[in-house]
């Protein structure tokens, strides 16, 4: 199975660091106003930026009907998320050495077995991440102990990314410390599997508490950091996605890490996901957009890239249903 390259070891909790951080809304909403974004992407670039954003997805089924057919369909657009004909058009063709396929697929614990196996059906066991979410998502309110067992137990049936989330109450109740350690002993029990850790940032309160909380996962040893589960009211904004790049960008400078980025939760459309990369490049630099550094967590994101992919082929606007994952 692939494995990231990028491993974050965590660094002693820094509550003066904490302490002093002071976020300006004002400043945060001017500069998500300012930004370029992807008005300046046109014809072949935006193709282009289009077939990254393809291959930066984590594909994800978190739905209470899932079975082994739905996570072995997954699967094969994971494997084959264009269809041939657009592929070719764009000078790719489907053989061992392609490039355009998802960064992973996502799952609950109890269906890694069956995104496991049919990714070694499909050949692309080597190439495609199995991530499960973990640790009683998406609320983290179930005992410690069951969200560690949750974690060992993913990973022991082949996943080799864990999406943990974290107990919102003790960001709220500002006890940094306790929220530090279970993020180092969800570490600890992630083994060699990289961990990201969502953040839940619609219930977070205050951009104060989104940057705070990055930085905690990130002293714990978070591999990525992640905006939401995709259940919160709010999830990811270009707002919370400038203060977690501030985040990141601090630690890196201080520690000389890279943790990855994984917005999650309202990325629908080719639009948002391009408005995602070009902060990610501004805020970050190119470096940052790759797969071992940022991910879209998402579901119906891919049918809207592949639709805008014929549009860019065809001239041509199809009918959305035609470009549904099944």
């Amino acid at each position: 199975m692939k494995v990231l390259e990028t491993h974050n070891p965590g660094y002693d909790l820094d509550l003066g660091w904490l302490n002093s951080v002071n976020i300006n809304l004002t400043s945060i909403n001017k500069l998500a106003k300012e930004l370029p974004f992807s008005k300046e992407l046109k014809d072949k670039y935006r193709a282009a930026w289009i077939l990254k954003a393809i291959t930066l997805i984590d594909l994800t089924t978190l739905a209470g009907d899932d079975t082994f057919s739905n996570v072995s369909r997954l699967c094969v657009k994971a494997a084959k998320p264009v269809a041939e004909d657009l592929l070719s058009e764009l000078g790719y063709e489907y053989n061992k050495d392609c490039p355009i396929h998802t960064a992973a697929v996502c799952v609950y614990p109890s269906r890694v077995p069956d995104a496991v196996s049919s990714l070694k059906r499909l050949g692309f066991y080597e190439k495609i991440n199995v991530a499960s979410v973990a640790t009683g998502f998406p609320c983290g309110q179930t005992p410690l102990k069951t969200r560690l067992d949750e974690i060992r137990y993913a990973v022991d049936q082949g996943a080799n990314e864990i999406d943990i989330v974290i107990d919102r109450s003790l960001v709220l109740t500002g006890r940094w410390e306790d929220l530090y350690q279970e993020i180092k002993q969800m570490k600890e029990a992630c083994g060699e599997a990289h961990m990201k850790t969502i953040l839940a940032t619609g219930e977070l309160g205050t951009l104060n508490n989104v940057y705070k909380t990055s930085m905690v996962a990130m002293m714990a040893g978070a591999d990525f950091i992640k905006t939401s589960t995709g259940k919160e009211t709010v999830n990811a904004t270009l707002q919370v996605g400038i203060v977690m790049c501030r985040a990141i960008k601090d630690y890196y400078n201080k520690y000389g890490y890279k943790v990855g980025f994984k917005p999650a939760g309202g990325v629908r459309n080719t639009k948002d996901a391009l408005a995602w990369l070009v902060l990610i490049k501004e805020l970050l630099g190119t470096e940052w957009l790759t797969p071992d550094l940022f991910r879209f967590g998402a579901s119906g994101l891919l049918g809207d890239l592949e639709l805008n992919l014929y549009q860019f082929i065809t001239k041509k606007y199809p009918v959305a249903y035609e470009f549904s994952m099944g």
